[in-house]
């Protein structure tokens, strides 16, 4: 058709799942009022706030007020009400972020009297396609929106995927978007679309002022082991000891000849999924179950559906060292000490960079642990970066109605130049693609007097083979005071060997105005061993510091080289639809059938070879192999590394 760019197969979408509001400089008092030093009374009054997700609670008493209107994307209505068991599985979490943004009752949002506009792009259980959350957005702007919360995504971490595009086509017409960047950390490449978007503001999770579990035995008290509480189910808070049984992997089969009743269970990650585990440990009598990682490191689980039970997880080492300990002791007590922990981020919450561009994400962090809301008939706690982002679209809301004339570029550099950097338990920096610039803090964002952007930047990729090259960003740097001011760039003082810094000298930029600075970096990339780099370049007006976090590459990052694989017979005899993502293409790419008991190889079902980048998709005739359920292996390689996604896939009729 005439005017098709580009044609984009559908993807599905869902949900990642008052007192973070005060934490973060927001509302507080009896007034529901933010106060700034410039003594403005702020409450997002008359700010028009668009919520695409699974539609809104409007009859809630904490909501009313704030509703203003809607549509129904999945029914094609104007009324955007949640999920009711009437229509399929009900829904909850629009009710919830809305909350956060603007109730005003029981509970107070970050901006009490923002106006809410649902638009329900998400139906029954939660789940929706690109093409709804793509309508969604067009309405949302075409209705006038100034903000667009969405607290949803999918595993494709790409620049070009279309509901990326969308937000960034948004935020051209003047929408500041804010997106959730995903519950898939800890690990580096897990950020999904939309939260890939290049201008919209990507949130991830941290934590609020939280009192963490840490377990101690009572053979060794002075070791303390975090945990990180799972998704969906129920609240560790033991207030007294527990014998601890080690029940293997937590399977059936394991528990023969145990008696775990008012017991904690000690399973090991692996063959069965976390929900299974919960569910046998709770039939079981158990108190409580503890998963230990198979691999090093920690992990953020997190059942399919909520269990009653407990359920935490530990790192490998502890695991294996508590383990150790109950083949010596088969009367080991386990015990909880709590301690007042903040600003913290989330396990689960996404980590950058994007594929291809390689931008750093998320941009900013905000309270997604344990966050009060609103939900139909009530209130729930939650977790995830779907609660973050309302956080942020409520800040926006505020800035946006001290500052009705600002652009998106501009309300996004006074969240990220003002947010508070964040440190790990050790007193380590996370970096930007961890944590963007930091937490926010909405007091400092509305009383900046400065705004530099883009808030942070990427000089991309350099191969060890390159000669020296130099790279150029351009800052925008804009004086919001009444004075003339004299700012200077400071680029790291302790840059490394192989790297030359080029940044201009003092720059004065009138009142009211603003001026562009180049800053220039080159690198010498043969000293440099393979991987990520990152830094922080400084913009300093007397005693005001502005940071500016940028990353850089050397050789092929280590991205996942292939995600969101999908698999579906079609009407032709013996015929098979499948599709792959492909962050950078892949040399090589193919799907080995195996059987799923025996794990004997059976055949090739495909392989192909000098893929382009983006989504791959192919008709395939599948004969010679007998009907039933199989286990897929889903494998492709580009330069010195090969990733896989294992799937069950079913062939027959």
């Amino acid at each position: 058709m005439p005017g098709v760019v580009s044609v984009d197969e559908l993807a599905f979408y869902e949900p990642y799942v008052d007192e973070s509001i005060p934490f973060i400089g927001g509302t507080s008092g009896e007034t529901n009022s933010l106060f700034t030093r410039e003594d403005d009374t702020l409450t997002g009054k008359g700010v028009q706030v668009a919520v695409i997700d699974t539609g809104v609670d409007y009859n809630h008493p904490d909501l009313k007020h704030s509703f203003q209107g809607g549509f129904d994307i999945v029914d094609q209505d104007d009324d955007p009400m949640e999920t009711v068991k009437t229509q399929g599985m009900p829904t909850l979490h629009g009710t919830h972020v809305a909350g956060i943004i603007s109730a005003n009752g029981k509970l107070k949002g970050v901006a009490p009297e923002a106006d809410i506009f649902a638009y329900r792009a998400l139906g029954p259980s939660g789940m929706g396609t690109t093409e709804q959350v793509i309508e969604a957005i067009e309405k949302a702007v075409v209705d006038g929106a100034e903000v667009i919360n969405l607290s949803l995504g999918n595993t494709v971490n790409g620049p070009d995927w279309p509901t990326s595009k969308a937000l960034d086509k948004a935020v051209d017409k003047g929408v500041v978007a804010v997106t959730s960047n995903g519950n898939s950390g800890p690990s580096l490449w897990t950020v999904g679309s939309p939260g890939t978007s290049a201008k919209a503001i990507s949130v991830g999770a941290s934590t609020p002022p939280l009192s963490i579990p840490y377990l101690i035995t009572d053979t060794n008290r002075h070791h303390e082991t975090p945990v990180q509480q799972m998704q969906k189910a129920s609240l560790w808070d033991m207030k007294r000891a527990y014998p601890v049984v080690d029940v293997g992997l937590g399977r059936e089969e394991d528990y023969d000849e145990l008696d775990v009743n008012n017991h904690i269970v000690l399973a090991k990650r692996g063959l069965i999924s976390f929900t299974m585990k919960a569910k046998i440990a709770k039939e079981k009598g158990a108190k409580a179950l503890i998963v230990y990682n198979h691999l090093p490191g920690e992990f953020a689980g997190r059942l399919e559906e909520p269990v009653d039970l407990p359920v935490v997880s530990i790192e490998k080492e502890e695991g294996e060292r508590l383990a150790k300990q109950l083949e010596t002791n088969d009367n080991e007590y386990i015990r909880t000490i709590y301690r007042k922990e903040e600003d913290q981020i989330a396990p689960f919450s996404s980590r950058g960079p994007v594929t291809h561009t390689w931008d750093v994400k998320p941009d900013i962090v905000a309270p997604g642990v344990h966050i009060d809301s609103t939900v139909p008939s009530g209130y729930l706690d939650l977790n995830g970066t779907s609660m973050a982002a309302p956080h942020v679209a409520g800040a926006v809301a505020l800035i946006k109605q001290k500052y009705p004339e600002w652009t998106p570029d501009q309300v996004k550099a006074a969240l990220m130049n003002t947010a508070k950097p964040l440190k790990d338990k050790k007193g380590k920096s996370h970096p930007p693609h961890v944590q963007g610039t930091g937490r926010i803090q909405i007091d400092e964002a509305l009383s900046t007097e400065t705004l530099v952007y883009p808030g942070q930047v990427s000089f991309g990729q350099w191969l060890r083979t390159d000669s020296r090259l130099e790279k150029h960003v351009t800052l925008t740097i804009e004086n919001l005071s009444d004075k003339r001011k004299k700012y200077t760039v400071e680029p790291p003082f302790e840059a490394p060997d192989g790297i030359q810094w080029k940044v201009p000298f003092s720059t004065y930029v009138e009142p009211g105005e603003k001026k562009d600075v180049t800053v220039s970096i080159d690198v010498f990339p043969a000293v440099f061993e393979e991987g990520v780099y990152n830094g922080e370049i400084i913009v300093k007006e007397g005693t005001e510091e502005i940071r500016v976090p940028y990353i850089f590459f050397v050789e092929e990052p280590e991205y996942p080289r292939l995600m969101s694989f999908m698999f579906e017979r079609v009407t032709a005899p013996d015929t098979y639809h499948y599709e792959v993502y492909l962050p950078g293409g892949a040399d090589e790419m193919g799907i080995a059938l195996y059987d799923p008991d025996t794990f004997r190889f059976i055949s090739y079902l495909d392989m192909e070879n000098d893929l382009h980048r983006g989504m791959f998709e192919k008709n395939i005739e599948v004969e010679d192999v007998p009907g039933g359920i199989y286990k897929a292996l889903i494998f492709a390689s580009k330069g010195n590394r090969e990733d896989t996604i294992e799937q069950m896939i079913y062939l027959g009729d």
